[in-house]
């Protein structure tokens, strides 16, 4: 199986120590759904990469149930030291919703779809890409993660907007509410910053 492309890894993240632990996973992976990118995940965190707590996120017991049902026999080394901002205790809310949204759109076809709304809004409430913020290699990765594990909510993607910004749209269409006050995305002045080129 050829390593999926590694795009420049975050300060401090060694490429090659990387794909190492990766490949480690892989090799004790059973080969279910969503496999890769949870190993793509837990491969930078491991190295001091990515955006998410220790656990990524999930309760200890949802954590070790991963571990043990995606990676029996692999022994995740310790977490590089890394210093992560402080996150702001008012956005239990906002993840909480985000959750919900992304348990509400799950495929319903593999148990890591729980994990990963978990996984996700966790990373939304980091400040960079989704896909950095989660560990993942490039955003290409992310794209199919979120067709194949939330694909209607994906589908509504229909202009590639960029997965964080997308996902908090969809909250405020949920509760009725609408803070962008261009008439439409095409005449927006801020245009690049939703829709640009995250690679």
């Amino acid at each position: 199986m050829p390593l999926p492309r590694l795009e420049p890894s975050a300060p401090g993240v060694t490429t090659d120590l990387r794909r190492e632990t990766y490949g480690g996973l892989m090799s004790c992976s059973r080969g279910l759904p969503n496999d890769e990118a949870l190993a793509q995940i837990l491969a930078t965190q491991v190295h001091g990469g990515g955006a998410l707590p220790d656990g990524l996120g999930l309760a200890p017991g949802m954590f070790a149930a991963l571990l043990t049902r995606r990676f029996p026999g692999f022994s995740v080394p310790g977490v590089a030291e890394r210093s992560l901002p402080p996150w702001d205790p008012r956005l239990a809310e906002e993840l909480e919703e985000l959750v919900k949204l992304l348990q509400m759109h799950q495929a319903g076809q593999d148990e890591s779809e729980g994990w990963l709304s978990v996984i996700i809004a966790t990373g939304c409430m980091a400040n960079d890409h989704l896909w950095e913020d989660l560990g993942l290699w490039s955003r290409r990765d992310l794209s199919e993660l979120m067709l194949r594990n939330f694909p209607a909510l994906a589908a509504r993607n229909d202009r590639d907007m960029k997965w964080k910004k997308f996902l908090y749209k969809q909250l405020c269409l949920q509760e009725g509410i609408y803070l962008c006050r261009a008439p439409s995305c095409a005449v927006c002045r801020d245009y690049s910053i939703c829709f640009g080129p995250e690679e």
